[in-house]
């Protein structure tokens, strides 16, 4: 079998996330949750990531989340069960996969042997995957698997969920192990240049620019931010390092599915979701400019 090239799984996942994520931007997860009284932008996203948990604490969901603030989880966690149940919460989410993906890419594509194909591939890579310490991974792997005869879009939603949980608990580790806290992460990430526009981290994950200048300021006295906000060399550094470490813990999904199925299922995901930005699926200042 060919090795997998440099930062492939990376590229995989990375085309896989933005189809994954364009649920946490349609109006359709709102709209299948208000009924429920579950109306607010926060708690829609934090019932919605933290359902396959069960009806968990606000300290669990912090916790997996890694960089939200507690303050803003527990405004909402774990109130939102009274409203719905993980269940319920899951049922509408599916619900809401189901018509953001179809309203995205169209009737045809969301049937297509394309789809099918690709929701096969990330399938087969999600084998790879290891429950170990890895609970938003874990909780979401207990979830029955979409019909992939009937739903192949439903399923490809399901693989990328898996194989995005799976990543992310790995990231969680590497950057523990740099004593980089969630706002430091999240700083940190944004002046690489590749995370979201900070105006956006704040109000979605619950800080203030004080709280972003403070995370700054430690930045700084690491020797990893400059005084106008930009990483120095150290900091580069750091965050290649993070990256790469990522990718070595999130390596065996896509060793199982091998160079050339790894390479297949980025050109499909990569297709779907460049469709889906097209077509209006995030906010156009989501991500930060450097």
């Amino acid at each position: 079998m060919r090795p997998l090239p440099e930062r492939a799984g990376r590229r995989c996942h990375n085309a896989l996330n933005a189809l994954h994520s364009t649920l946490y931007f349609s109006p359709a997860l709102g709209k299948e949750l208000s009924p429920y009284g579950i109306d607010a932008p926060h708690a829609v996203n934090l019932a919605t990531r933290s359902a396959p948990l069960g009806a968990v604490g606000a300290g669990t969901v912090t916790a997996t989340f890694y960089n939200y603030s507690h303050a803003l989880v527990a405004r909402f966690v774990p109130e939102v069960w009274d409203a719905a149940s993980p269940q319920t919460v899951l049922a509408a989410r599916l619900r809401a996969v189901d018509s953001t993906l179809r309203g995205l890419l169209g009737e045809e594509a969301v049937g297509s042997p394309e789809t099918t194909e690709a929701a096969r591939l990330a399938l087969r890579a999600a084998e790879g995957c290891d429950r170990s310490g890895r609970p938003l991974y874990s909780a979401n792997a207990d979830l029955p698997v979409p019909p992939l005869e009937t739903s192949p879009h439903l399923a490809l939603w399901h693989a990328a969920a898996l194989l995005r949980e799976h990543r992310g608990d790995g990231h969680i580790a590497a950057l523990q192990h740099a004593e980089l806290d969630a706002l430091e992460a999240l700083v940190s990430h944004t002046a690489s240049g590749h995370g979201m526009n900070p105006r956006w981290v704040m109000d979605t994950r619950g800080y203030n620019e004080r709280d972003w200048a403070a995370a700054q300021q430690r930045l700084a006295d690491r020797g990893l931010l400059d005084a106008d906000g930009e990483l120095t060399e150290r900091g580069t550094e750091l965050r290649k390092r993070l990256e790469e470490e990522t990718d070595r813990l999130d390596r065996r999904p896509y060793e199982l599915l091998g160079a050339e199925g790894v390479a297949r299922l980025t050109e499909l995901a990569g297709a779907f979701a460049r469709t889906a930005t097209q077509a209006g699926a995030f906010p156009a200042d989501l991500i930060s400019k450097r």
